[in-house]
This record gives C-alpha cells, sequence and structure tokens, in this order.
C-alpha cells in the first residue's frame, strides 16, 4: 500500500498513455458503477471464505493475487502509465454519475496497466472454481463467473481503464495461474493415476 500510495502521488502527468482503438468504441455506461463496487466485497469476502475454510485455498489465492499485484508495482514504477478516457463532462444527472464522479476523485487516472480490478477478479474467480468445498454449490461458482465478468466490463464501461490494461491483466493471470495451481492440478491427477 505504501509502494502504491507513492506512484499515486509521483506520477501525476509525465507518464505513458494507455489506449486501444477499440476503446473508442466502447459507450460510457454508468449504471456499471454497480459491479465496479461489488469487486470491493467480493474481493473481502472471497479472502475471508479461504481464510477460515480452507487454509490451502487461502494460500494459493493470496500467492496468486499478491504476485500479480507486486508485478503491477514493478510495472508502474519502471513505465509509468495512465489514461486520457475519462469524459470532461456527463451528459446525465442521476445516483450512478453521483457514484462515478466520487470514483473518479478518489481515484486517479494513472498506474492503469494491468488492471489490478481485472486480475483479482480472475483470481478470487479461479479460486472458488477450484475449491473443492464449493463444488457442490454450483451456483456459487456460476455467480462469481458472472460477477467477474461484469467487473471487468465495467472497468471499461466507466472509463476506468483500457482494453489493454484488461488484456494485460487476463494474460498475467493466466502466466500465474500455470505456476500457482497447475503444478498442484498435475501433482494431484499423477497420484489419483498411480494403482495401490
Amino acid at each position: 500500500m505504501v509502494w502504491f500510495s507513492y506512484l499515486e502521488k509521483s506520477v501525476t502527468t509525465n507518464y505513458f498513455v494507455i489506449h486501444s482503438v477499440f476503446d473508442d468504441f466502447i459507450p460510457f455506461i454508468e449504471i456499471f458503477i454497480i459491479p465496479y463496487l461489488m469487486w470491493f466485497l467480493f474481493i473481502a469476502v472471497t479472502v475471508l471464505y479461504f481464510l477460515f475454510t480452507d487454509k490451502q485455498g487461502y494460500y494459493k489465492l493470496t500467492t496468486l493475487m499478491f504476485t500479480g499485484m507486486t508485478i503491477f508495482l514493478i510495472i508502474c514504477t519502471v513505465f509509468p502509465n495512465g489514461l486520457n478516457l475519462r469524459p470532461e463532462v456527463f451528459t446525465r444527472d442521476n445516483i450512478f454519475i453521483d457514484l462515478v464522479r466520487k470514483i473518479y476523485a478518489a481515484d486517479t487516472p494513472t498506474n492503469v496497466l494491468p488492471s489490478l480490478h481485472v486480475y483479482n477478479s480472475i483470481a478470487c474467480y479461479i479460486a472458488i472454481s477450484h475449491s473443492e468445498k464449493l463444488q457442490q454449490y454450483r451456483w456459487v461458482q456460476k455467480g462469481s463467473f458472472v460477477l467477474t465478468v461484469l467487473i471487468v466490463l465495467s472497468t471499461m464501461f466507466l472509463k476506468q481503464h483500457s482494453v489493454v490494461d484488461v488484456v494485460a491483466a487476463g494474460v498475467m493471470a493466466y502466466f500465474l495461474y500455470q505456476i500457482v495451481y497447475v503444478p498442484s492440478e498435475r501433482r494431484v491427477s499423477v497420484l489419483a493415476r498411480q494403482t495401490i
């Protein structure tokens, strides 16, 4: 948090602007502030669930999250980045716009690559989908998938992230998943094939 706070205060003007041609075709849709804000609850509930019910799952989840967040900090330190996607004026006025204004005021449009909103959502979904205890609660797994997709979309529809940030987060999650989750899955598969 200290590292991130330093970046938020120091990266203000001289940064590389992240932009994709696809960003220009994505409209601003303020109602997506709902899944965007649900991210905070999603992350907290998921981490606490694994902390109290599944220690091995907890360690895998936090390893995946903390490794990704550390890589994010390194990237933003050596490659300062930001966005120019936010609307300058709002053509509508409603409660969702008010919430977006608050998010914009609290969160600078810098240090965006890769998107932590996207990365940590994917990390939580991976943990939930790999949980043996949650296999019997299919609605939880399906619900977490839908919520993850909505959170990913919200980052783009609220102009908080570029498509580039989202893709980078997905790629990082894929590669770190191979390191954190796949080796143990292979061990389980080998043990299951062994005869007694």
